[in-house]
């Protein structure tokens, strides 16, 4: 099980500033920008690390002064526990594109009407669950549906581990439901597919290939 481990962040900060301060450090721009990209990241998760320590530290010894407040100390953690899961979290991260931003492509198929409608109801889900993260979304690019939902739309996500995050989203998606665009309420099963793409700066040589079920793989 992979688990946040702040001793070895520390070393890999310490291993990442020694290299931001040989020269000539600069003279390849794209492996600066990713040096630097990923020193910023740590150093936020370390800090995130540090005020939740000191917020416990703080609500322990509130709670050892005055044992009246259990309940208000008890209130007070419950985000701070929130905090490290999802730090926890980020420690599962580890491939070469999971800590940055993602592109998104959500396409209708099979399932006329419906499945427009469908690979609408999937961008709206997935912009609401961003914003809920906190990530920041842009639609790219947008295919209204002959009647009604959208043919397929591009949007990208902005935020830390978004590409690794949506990465396991990749593939197809089934609604089963009584069709509202059917006059005799009949059940429709429709399909949307999702592809996911990890967002990149400065694109070099990238080989797609397709995984057994047609979806695309880095």
């Amino acid at each position: 099980m992979v688990t946040f481990d702040p001793d070895r962040l520390r070393e890999r900060l310490a291993e990442l500033e020694q290299e931001l301060g040989q020269p000539g450090f600069w003279d390849d721009q794209q492996h600066a920008a990713a040096v630097s990209a990923e020193h910023a990241r740590l150093a936020r998760r370390l800090d995130r690390y540090d005020r939740l320590n000191r917020e416990y530290s703080d609500a322990k010894e509130l709670l050892s002064l005055d044992a009246s407040l259990a309940d208000d100390v008890e209130a007070s953690i419950v985000p701070l526990r929130r905090e490290l899961e999802r730090l926890q979290e980020d420690a599962l991260f580890s491939g070469e594109y999971d800590a940055g931003d993602a592109v998104v492509t959500i396409q209708a198929d099979a399932g006329g009407t419906d499945a427009q409608d469908w690979a609408e109801i999937l961008l709206r889900m997935y912009q609401r669950w961003a914003a809920e993260r906190g990530f920041q979304t842009e639609i790219l690019e947008t295919s209204p549906g002959e009647e009604y939902g959208i043919k397929s739309a591009t949007f990208t996500v902005k935020g830390d581990n978004a590409y690794g995050i949506l990465k396991a989203e990749r593939g197809k998606h089934r609604l089963v439901r009584l069709s509202p665009f059917d006059a005799a309420h009949r059940r429709h099963t429709s399909f949307g597919q999702v592809i996911v793409a990890p967002l990149l700066d400065e694109a070099g040589k990238i080989v797609l290939r397709r995984d057994a079920g047609g979806g695309l793989i880095e």
